[in-house]
């Protein structure tokens, strides 16, 4: 099959959502109000650099305001186009249903390549960007909340958030307006490596699910299993570090734009990062085989394959050369419907992306919400906690004096147990506690439901049922 066959972005999820509507219930009415985007605005704004007014196109997309306010990230790309952020504003109206976050979805995007400019004229182009979407309501607290998405980061969502406040000097919830935020500017611990934690979370609560491990052939825990990731960006570095440094994972490949990095005995993830943060590619590293073509490194043997950079990198061409048994979508979209089909019928088992990158997301509504509550998580509860440890700590040390060496407390124990939860650990509670009642939900009606073959349909299911609930909520 040819490249002409394969579907678009836009195309592959309105497929996956037309496979799931078909086996519901749904009045065609409500069927076609929650696929179809109830907004999307184009801007074409002007800047000037370098000595010329340069024009730059952005959108921002809003899918369903079936809960407000609406959310989703802004990338920075030169692929950026009305399609695409439409279908990831679908996809994450979804997402949030899925993981039960009070958010429709949206998405935004500004066809520009950053690297082409320096760091006063990005911020030029992100504050008069941000202007344009806020004076029409498309970035505000309790309409439509932004987050970090390919291209964007910390530093992005500082200069948002501030043009916003400059715009609204009487909003005292201005900080909300954005997530992803550095934490000297309303920020949230453990909101950076967020997704890539989700992704940890996600494969932990798989493991646990013996009947789905089951069906992908695999057998046992994640410790030792063989794992390739494609792309190091800020996703794919912190799921493969935690899944090497925490669960004993072996990262046998590494696929960057420059090629391929792969290793039987395992890569250090950290030393590799570093790698490409000083030299811009994994060319030159000395531990592992370099590969030229990175793509064919996709269809090398392995037991989980993690695609974290952009969609499509799974489709027609490819699919059938693909030999893991076990996909976790961390980027939005990396396999295609036609793809996604012919894996399928191979028995392979794909975690899907509105699940498994819902990590950024699930830690953005805890960041909202603090910027809301206007406190940080733990300041209020944290101490009281150690409190009441100290209590039983004291009780226990009394019974070691009484029992001698008939019995002694475990070392570090009252090291560990008399430090109350700070904010960091919070957030992590709070985002594993998500990804495995998510997970749950899907995986009940995956294995419930004998006309539901997959993940993806099932995650779905879940998440269009729930908007379903919510209009029928609304009256509509």
């Amino acid at each position: 099959m040819t490249r002409k066959n394969e579907p678009s972005f836009r195309e592959s999820v309105d497929m996956m959502f037309n496979r799931a509507v078909a086996l519901m219930d749904l009045p065609p009415g409500l069927e076609e109000k929650i696929r179809v985007c109830n907004a999307t605005y184009t801007v074409r704004f002007g800047v000037r650099l370098r000595g010329q007014i340069q024009t730059f196109v952005g959108y921002r997309s809003v899918h369903s305001e079936h809960m407000e306010p609406v959310k989703g990230g802004i990338r920075y790309a030169m692929s950026v186009n009305q399609d695409e952020v439409e279908a990831l504003a679908a996809l994450m109206t979804y997402k949030c249903a899925l993981v039960e976050a009070p958010f429709g979805g949206s998405k935004g995007g500004l066809r520009i390549d950053p690297r082409q400019y320096e760091e006063h004229e990005l911020e030029q182009i992100t504050r008069r960007f941000a202007y344009e979407l806020a004076k029409r309501d498309l970035i505000n607290p309790s309409q439509n909340v932004p987050a970090p998405d390919m291209g964007t980061g910390e530093r992005e969502m500082a200069w948002i958030a501030d043009q916003y406040a400059r715009m609204n000097t009487t909003d005292i919830n201005a900080r909300a307006c954005v997530t992803g935020k550095p934490l000297n500017a309303g920020g949230i611990h453990g909101r950076v490596e967020a997704t890539g934690r989700g992704v940890q979370y996600a494969l932990q609560e798989f493991f646990r699910d013996r009947v789905g491990v089951g069906k992908s052939g695999l057998e046992g825990k994640l410790d030792g299993k063989r794992v390739i990731v494609q792309g190091l960006g800020n996703v794919g570095y912190h799921a493969a570090k935690f899944l090497s440094e925490e669960d004993g994972c072996l990262i046998t490949g590494i696929i960057e734009r420059d090629g391929a990095l792969v290793s039987n005995e395992g890569l250090d993830v950290e030393a590799v990062h570093n790698w490409i943060v000083k030299h811009g590619g994994v060319t030159g590293f000395p531990d592992g085989t370099h590969v030229t073509d990175g793509p064919k490194v996709l269809e090398e043997e392995c037991d989980i394959l993690i695609p974290a950079a952009l969609e499509g990198v799974i489709n027609l061409n490819n699919a059938d050369r693909i030999k893991a048994p076990l996909i976790i979508e961390a980027a939005n979209g990396p396999v295609t419907a036609g793809a996604d089909e012919i894996l399928r019928k191979k028995g392979c088992v794909i975690i899907p992306d509105m699940y498994a990158n819902a990590g950024g997301v699930t830690v953005s509504y805890f960041e909202w919400v603090k910027n809301l509550s206007h406190i940080r998580f733990g300041r209020m509860q944290r101490r009281q906690e150690e409190a009441r440890h100290q209590l039983v700590v004291d009780e226990l040390e009394r019974l070691d004096r009484y029992l001698g060496d008939a019995w002694s407390m475990t070392p570090q124990f009252k090291e560990k147990y008399l430090r109350g939860a700070d904010e960091l650990e919070l957030v992590r509670s709070g985002l594993d506690d998500t990804m495995r009642i998510a997970y749950q939900a899907m995986r009940d009606v995956w294995h419930e439901r004998g006309d539901v073959e997959d993940l993806r349909t099932a995650a779905y299911l879940v998440s269009i049922d729930r908007v379903a609930k919510s209009y029928r909520a609304k009256g509509l």
